[in-house]
């Protein structure tokens, strides 16, 4: 037997076929399949097997008995060239043998070729470890198809079905061969032509030498027998028979499965022909098989607008063999359309052949629906919002914004997208812009980045971005902060520069900032002053802040309190605070007022004194201007006294009526006089009464004429259904007649003057406005067409003493008691001026739901109600005259009466035993007791005690603020009898009634 042919390289001399055949046929020769290796064996023994060097400084010849020809020594190294060295004569033959057998070996393997292609029943099929086809003989190529040129080089695999490929039977067949020398089968091979032929084989590894695997040799034999076929035969037919039951089993699975779910289920033969379709497909389009089956049938309920791409997409999908996916509208037996999702799966036999196709649709007409909302949603995001809206690429190029881009940056959509973001950065921010975008390739998102970017206009504006990579794009939305940074950057300008004090503290009072005007008032800095407590610093006597923790631990804000702070040289601060929690935080803002509370206390003693003495001023001057109208009234009254004196003398009492109607209609103006100076002096009490304002204006307007003088023309305007309203009708009375002197003075060329009312509901925010509660309410409103009034004189018209008159002129006092009229009313007074165009002055007072009190209709005396039985009233006046015509009054309406000069005399009877059913009394009384505190000592025993004061000033003081306790009257001289008896017979009803119920 030969032996291997071992070397560093085949001998050129051995040709085309070379070693590789060489090696080929000794492996051959160790084959142990039956029925080849003995051919083989013969075919290939008796050829040798060369090896040489490839400097032919050495070789030797094997035999076919693996023994070796002793060679002559050929060669030995002569210096250094290696040449070969002997006898030429030796050289020569040596040569000529190696050629001989050369030329032999050359002989042998052709014929070996020309017996192995002869073997046209056989196929063998050599190939390298990974598979390549080395040797194709001639009964390959008959038995398989394919030619020797067409196979050498390609993998093996070529020949095995499809099936085999995919379970490994290659891999595993050469793993056997491998592991015991031997593997063989019977299997389906396949031809050049497409067909398959079985073939039983066998299959041996092949080795260079006894150890180096360098592939596998395969032989292949049709199997031809009669026997073989007819059972294969058999064989298939029952295969046939039970694949045939299985899947008409699995197809009757199948069936029952597809018409029990929701979903419309369809197959299809390879060529596309619809042949089923489950009950859902029928009720759904409410069609029959017969229009719906077949290749096209089902393009009948297809939306018209989607026929084209479904239909191409199906086709597409069977020349692919795979999977068929397509959205398109369905019409329902209604005549509606929905979107469905078809998807279709391929069915293949065993070869991998398309024998069917199995598909559903499924219904996503919802989520079409859903997807549409969520475009129109996000269309409406992306076109809406107020925030800049971005796409671009990783290499920065843009690629689309939203219209905030217009509004931000003043650059078109046009002028954007395509662009590079660098063409719009600041030079500055380019290189910190270009390592965010390479993060964002890396896929880290961006939470928070700041740049600027350039407007058209050549400004630029600060945005905050958040941008994510995705879809190869970055997606960015950004927010304008430039003004917001702006702000900040003012608010820390501020802090620093500002010379309020700022202090920020936790709710447990330690300090965690302040600012540099805490340094420059108390001299502590910042790093003494963080990290103490805020009362370290404030003087041991305002060091109990606990309320105010507890104000502001509430949410609440303080303001305008004072502490007095300790400086570091240990000097005193007086400063003024307002102080707001926020998240936790109190923040102080202080103002030092430590000169200014100074100046204050000195001003405040000053404004005392010329308070006092302006007041007497303005008394004076008030009197002095009603001072013409009462002395012309004090003329009717002594001028018609003494005609009716003479008219007495004379006897001649037809007419004296006539004189006593004069001196009593002289007397009222002259009281209505008397009570409009009180008021001025603010020494008349409060009397607050269902008024209306109307008729309280008639009765004004002829003293409002006379006091305005010709030269204004003096208009009313009453509103119809005016409103009442709850006032003190004299103190409005005094409020029209000084805004009426007022714009007299603002007028000293003549003019205008309107008096106005009306109705008028203020809402929520027009009361914040004007300071008032939303409600009713009643204006009272006299305008002039005067000089009118400057913004800053508008602010300080209502302030006291304030005055644009010339000194001597005016006080100041007359605006600010208008003012305190109305608040303390429940209304307001407010100024609308315009310089040159005049002003208009309203107030506005609260509406009275409920009616006006009529106008008193007084009688005679004579037609006053008559006194009870011993009901008593007690008199207590200084001026004897008044005492003695209250006694006259009592006297006529039948009521016992007692009298006192003076507090202490009054008290002495009260505290006696006497029946006294009414108090009156004057208010000043001598003696060192008023009148209110006689009263409130006679209280003490008679706390049912019914009181009239009787007073020409009633001093607030004396009577308790201006309020007065039940029980207590008042009324203000001078009076008319009938009213004082009208009034007594009243009070000492209402005290009877009173006394009964307890």
């Amino acid at each position: 037997m030969g032996r291997a042919f071992s070397g560093r390289r085949s001998c050129a001399s051995l040709g085309p076929i070379g070693f590789r055949r060489l090696a080929a046929a000794r492996v051959g020769a160790c084959l142990q399949c039956p029925g080849v290796a003995p051919t083989f064996r013969r075919y290939v023994q008796w050829l040798p097997v060369a090896s040489c060097s490839t400097t032919r400084r050495k070789g030797r010849l094997v035999d076919d008995e693996g023994g070796a020809a002793p060679p002559a020594p050929l060669e030995k190294k002569v210096g250094d060239q290696g040449l070969m060295t002997g006898t030429h004569e030796e050289s020569q033959s040596r040569l000529q043998a190696l050629e001989a057998e050369v030329a032999q070996l050359r002989a042998r393997v052709g014929r070996a070729r020309t017996i192995l292609d002869s073997s046209t029943g056989l196929a063998i099929v050599a190939s390298d470890r990974q598979g390549r086809i080395t040797e194709w003989n001639r009964g390959a190529e008959a038995i398989l198809g394919w030619s020797a040129a067409e196979m050498l080089g390609t993998p093996v695999e070529r020949l095995f079905t499809p099936e085999d490929r995919a379970s490994g039977e290659i891999e595993r067949e050469m793993r056997v061969a491998q592991e015991r020398g031997c593997a063989r089968d019977a299997r389906w091979y396949l031809r050049a032509d497409g067909e398959r032929v079985r073939a039983s084989g066998e299959v041996v590894p092949l080795f260079a030498d006894e150890q180096e695997h360098v592939g596998y040799l395969r032989t292949l034999r049709p199997c031809a027998a009669d026997h073989e076929v007819a059972e294969a035969a058999r064989v298939a037919g029952r295969e046939k028979a039970d694949t045939a039951a299985a899947l008409e089993a699995s197809e009757l699975q199948f069936r029952t499965f597809a018409q029990a779910v929701p979903n419309q289920i369809w197959a299809a033969r390879p060529d596309g022909a619809i042949y089923w379709f489950n009950d859902q497909v029928y009720a759904y389009s409410g069609r029959s098989p017969d229009e719906l089956l077949g290749a096209d049938g089902w393009q009948r309920f297809v939306h018209p607008e989607d026929v084209p791409s479904t239909v191409d997409a199906w086709r597409q999908a069977r020349e692919r063999g795979d999977v068929y996916e397509h959205e398109y509208r369905l019409r329902s037996g209604e005549g509606k359309y929905r979107w469905f999702l078809t998807r279709g799966e391929p069915v293949r036999d065993e070869g991998g052949n398309v024998t069917g196709w199995v598909g559903t649709n499924t219904d996503i007409e919802d989520q079409k629906q859903s997807e549409a909302t969520s475009v129109a949603d996000r269309d409406r995001l992306w076109s809406m919002s107020q925030e800049l809206m971005l796409v671009c690429t990783f290499a920065g190029v843009i690629t689309a914004v939203n219209p905030s881009a217009k509004r931000l940056l003043e650059w078109d959509e046009a002028e954007m997208v395509g662009a590079r973001l660098e063409d719009f950065l600041h030079p500055d921010d380019l290189a910190v812009t270009a390592a965010e975008v390479e993060k964002l390739g890396g896929g880290v998102t961006t939470l928070a980045f700041e740049n600027r970017y350039r407007t058209k206009s050549g400004d630029y504006r600060l945005l905050a971005w958040t941008a994510v990579p995705e879809a190869e794009r970055i997606h960015a939305v950004a927010r304008d902060i430039t003004d917001e940074r702006r702000l900040t950057l003012e608010r820390e300008r501020i802090w620093k520069l500002s010379p309020v004090l700022k202090v920020v503290t936790n709710s447990d009072g330690w300090i965690t900032d302040v600012n540099p005007s805490w340094t420059t008032l108390l001299g502590w800095s910042r790093e003494e002053t963080v990290g103490q407590r805020s009362t370290e610093f404030v003087l041991e006597e305002e060091a109990n802040w606990q309320t105010r923790v507890e104000t502001l631990a509430s949410g609440r804000s303080l303001q305008g309190y004072r502490t007095t702070l300790r400086t570091k040289d240990g000097q005193r601060r007086l400063v003024e605070w307002t102080t707001v929690p926020e998240n936790g935080m109190f923040y102080g803002f202080g103002r030092d007022i430590t000169a200014e509370a100074a100046a204050a206390v000195a001003l405040e003693e000053a404004e005392a004194a010329l308070r006092q003495s302006q007041k007497m001023e303005a008394v004076g001057q008030l009197t002095g201007g009603i001072a013409h109208d009462f002395n012309n009234l004090l003329t009717g009254i002594t001028g018609s006294l003494e005609i009716l004196e003479v008219r007495i003398a004379q006897g001649r009492f037809g007419d004296v009526e006539r004189y006593v109607a004069a001196a009593r209609g002289a007397a009222k103006r002259a009281a209505s006089l008397t009570h409009r100076l009180l008021a001025f002096s603010r020494r008349q009490t409060l009397d607050p009464k269902p008024t209306d304002v109307n008729r309280l204006i008639d009765g004004m307007e002829e003293l409002v004429r006379r006091t305005v003088g010709p030269e204004i023309d003096v208009e009313v305007v009453g509103a119809s259904g005016l409103w009442p309203t709850l006032v003190d009708p004299n103190q409005l009375e005094n409020a029209l007649l000084n805004l009426c002197i007022n714009a007299r003075d603002a007028m000293p060329d003549g003019g205008r003057l309107t008096i106005e009312t009306c109705n008028r509901w203020i809402d929520r925010r027009a009361a914040r406005e004007r300071d008032l509660e939303p409600g009713q309410y009643v204006s009272l409103c006299v305008s002039d067409t005067g000089i009118g009034m400057p913004r800053e004189v508008i602010e300080k018209a209502f302030d006291p003493f304030f005055t644009t008159k010339p000194m001597g002129a005016g006080t100041g006092l007359g605006l600010s008691m208008v003012y305190g009229f109305a608040r303390q009313s429940g209304g307001l007074a407010r100024i609308y001026s315009e310089v040159g165009e005049g002003t208009l002055l309203c107030l506005y007072l609260p509406r009275h739901h409920g009616e006006a009190e009529p106008e008193p209709e007084l009688g005679t005396l004579a037609d006053a109600e008559q006194a009870g039985q011993g009901e008593t009233v007690l008199v207590v006046d200084d001026e004897p005259t008044v005492r003695m015509l209250v006694i006259e009054v009592l006297d006529e309406l039948g009521y016992s009466a007692l009298e006192a000069g003076d507090g202490a005399a009054g008290l002495k009877i009260l505290q006696s035993d006497a029946r006294i059913d009414l108090l009156v009394t004057d208010i000043g009384l001598p003696g060192g007791m008023n009148g209110r505190q006689m009263v409130d000592a006679a209280r003490r025993s008679r706390p049912d005690l019914e009181v009239l004061f009787i007073t020409g000033y009633a001093e607030n003081a004396l009577i308790g603020n201006g309020q007065l306790e039940p029980g207590m009257h008042v009324m203000t001289k001078p009076f008319a009898m009938e009213a004082l008896a009208s009034r007594i017979r009243e009070l000492i009803g209402r005290g009877m009634e009173r006394r009964s119920q307890t």
